[in-house]
């Protein structure tokens, strides 16, 4: 019998097939976890194997709403939501809330049902990277969730991973450009610098961001 271990591996190494051949002798492993909770399918998609994730949601496991937050099932989110309404502000086994967990796989529709339902919006990860919602919007690349986060006021300035990084120091250095703008039209400090002594411009010039560069001088950023 595969153990769940095995399964796990494979999820993680993206073996599609080996994951279809070991739910078909064991369907019972559509539900495995890891140890922290973390759901298999989930764990596909943070591995960035959605092939993956797609082929054991094909097997119909029981999703709690961090799962489905994550994998964009929003009819099992609202089922959730409406059988327990505080569930919108729970946190998963690796310390997640449904929002952040939304905003970090882009599923806008499911992050304005849950702000609707009384999300937190700046609620800070419980780990040491300290991601907010925005934070995850920002790495996905999703500027219509990042505009939906602000506007709900989700702080702009927030910094994690130690003081590394800010939304706009994160967006800069990766050449957002329209994640820079709506950061900088809803109050992102243009020079806040991160424990690394870098600024948002100092980063997007290291970058080659030319677009980013002028529209953070533009702003009245320094180096």
């Amino acid at each position: 019998m595969t153990s769940s271990e095995e399964f796990l591996k494979a999820v993680m190494g993206g073996d599609v097939a080996a994951v279809q051949g070991m739910l078909a002798q064991a369907p019972s492993l559509k539900n495995a976890r890891t140890q922290s909770g973390v759901h298999a399918a989930v764990l596909a998609v943070y591995y960035g194997k959605r092939d993956v994730a797609e082929a054991i949601l094909l097997h119909g496991p029981e999703l709690s709403i961090h799962d489905a937050a994550t994998l964009g099932d929003f009819g099992r989110v609202k089922q959730l939501v409406s059988q327990d309404p505080e569930l919108v502000n729970s946190l998963s086994g690796d310390g997640f809330t449904p929002l952040g967990l939304a905003a970090f796989t882009g599923r806008l529709e499911i992050a304005e049902f849950l702000l609707a339902q009384g999300a937190s919006v700046n609620f800070v990860s419980q780990d040491q990277n300290q991601f907010t919602a925005l934070t995850g919007a920002v790495a996905s690349g999703s500027a219509a969730i990042v505009k939906l986060l602000l506007m709900h006021g989700a702080d702009p300035n927030h910094v994690y991973e130690g003081g590394q990084f800010s939304p706009l120091l994160a967006a800069a250095a990766e050449g957002k450009v329209g994640i820079v703008d709506l950061l900088i039209r809803h109050g992102a400090r243009v020079n806040l610098k991160g424990k690394d002594g870098k600024s948002p411009l100092g980063l997007a010039r290291e970058k080659g961001h030319a677009a980013v560069v002028e529209m953070l001088v533009n702003a009245g950023a320094t180096e």
